[in-house]
């Protein structure tokens, strides 16, 4: 039987470095561009983009259809996957019993969430767009493997090789009809003769 053991915290890590939007040429350039906003410092700026950014994940996770990006850059939502062929070896209890055990997500029905980006629809046409992708933080992920198991029926199944925008698109169709209907229904008066 095959063993697993332990890694070593101690030995020495390499860490490629790493480039975020919100750097000091980001701030430089927010204030030559909007000089009103002089006296917010990037300390104040960062915290308003991190409060923003939690917002929308939040959002993502509470609506099952997800969030619509500003300035349309895209679309994300959680989906509701089969669980993949290869092994997903479940570490902390691999690690207390000295062999490889996997994840069997018997809360969900060996079913795993995935966070999916898209910018494929019509109404996203932009240049490059297939150099553009999503990556969620830590925190994101995380509240997703917290929340996933409670209610993962929640959540829309996608299927092997589905493309995502025609399930975006049957959303927003489904949408706009039930949206017409419930107008209808409102409207109805059986004892209006027309």
């Amino acid at each position: 039987m095959k063993k697993i053991s332990k890694p070593d915290l101690n030995a020495p890590r390499f860490r490629p470095a790493r480039k975020t939007v919100a750097d000091t040429k980001f701030f430089k350039t927010f204030l030559k561009k909007h000089p009103q906003y002089q006296n917010v410092t990037a300390k104040i700026l960062r915290k308003i983009i991190n409060t923003h950014s939690e917002l929308m994940y939040k959002t993502v996770i509470e609506n099952r259809d997800g969030v619509e990006f500003p300035e349309g850059t895209g679309f994300a939502f959680i989906g509701t996957c089969k669980k993949p062929k290869k092994h997903l070896t479940d570490y902390k209890t691999s690690f207390t019993y000295n062999t490889p055990l996997q994840h069997r997500n018997f809360e969900s029905d060996n079913y795993i969430a995935k966070i999916f980006y898209t910018n494929y629809a019509n109404k996203y046409k932009f240049r490059n767009r297939e150099l553009w992708q999503f990556k969620g933080c830590r925190n994101f992920t995380r509240l997703v493997s917290e929340t996933y198991p409670k209610n993962w029926k929640k959540y829309l199944q996608v299927e092997n090789f589905q493309m995502i925008n025609k399930l975006y698109n049957k959303s927003c169709v489904k949408a706009y009809y039930a949206k017409k209907h419930q107008y209808d229904v409102l409207d109805y008066n059986e004892f209006e003769m027309n």
